[in-house]
């Protein structure tokens, strides 16, 4: 069973759960579960922008410090941001202090709220976008897909940053667009049946 992580409950699980004692956790209560709220949609997408060149072991270790700093990640409040809001980030030795990341956060605020408009959620936009099951492949063998790279390419257009279609596709796997815990893994069905009973925005 290499495929697999073995947990000291004796349960097979994704192999990256292994990597870090904070993974385990995160797995089996957030990872690949469906999400609707857009507080926690916006927050995932900044997180995984944040995420770009480091591991999400350094982001998760951060999350509680990157919350506050941004204010729960509330894109109402954080849209608001202004030079002397960059100046404190900078300085916050508890995020990750990247100017160009910080600035994109603030940014993509501004320009949820203007989706929100026309779409009327994060959530509705997000999820019209949820592939069909049978269009995917083995689970965790790829870093994008055909929908992510169309996320992006839409979400770039409507001038959000930092949302490659590798870091759209990791926003998928965790926010449960798609079940991708490997054949095996004791989460997998849990998951399967939270998006069976999900109701899509």
């Amino acid at each position: 069973m290499t495929d697999y992580f073995i947990a000291p409950d004796q349960k097979p699980r994704c192999q990256w759960t292994g990597a870090a004692p904070e993974f385990l956790a995160y797995h089996d209560t957030e990872w690949g579960f469906p999400v609707a709220d857009d507080i926690r949609l916006f927050e995932k997408i900044c997180l995984e922008g944040f995420q770009s060149g480091l591991s999400w072991r350094t982001i998760l270790a951060k999350r509680e410090n990157f919350r506050l700093a941004f204010k729960g990640f509330d894109f109402k409040k954080v849209a608001r941001f202004n030079e002397k809001d960059i100046a404190r980030l900078l300085a916050d030795e508890g995020i990750v202090r990247h100017r160009g990341k910080i600035e994109a956060t603030i940014n993509n605020a501004q320009r949820a709220l203007e989706l929100i408009k026309e779409q009327g959620s994060l959530a509705h936009y997000f999820w019209q976008f949820e592939p069909s099951p049978s269009s995917l492949g083995t689970p965790q063998t790829q870093s994008t897909s055909d929908v992510s790279k169309t996320i992006s390419k839409d979400l770039k257009k409507r001038g959000w940053k930092f949302v490659g279609p590798t870091t759209v596709y990791a926003f998928m796997q965790a926010m449960g667009l798609i079940n991708d815990h490997v054949e095996g893994c004791c989460i997998r069905a849990k998951v399967a049946s939270a998006r069976k009973s999900f109701k899509r925005p």
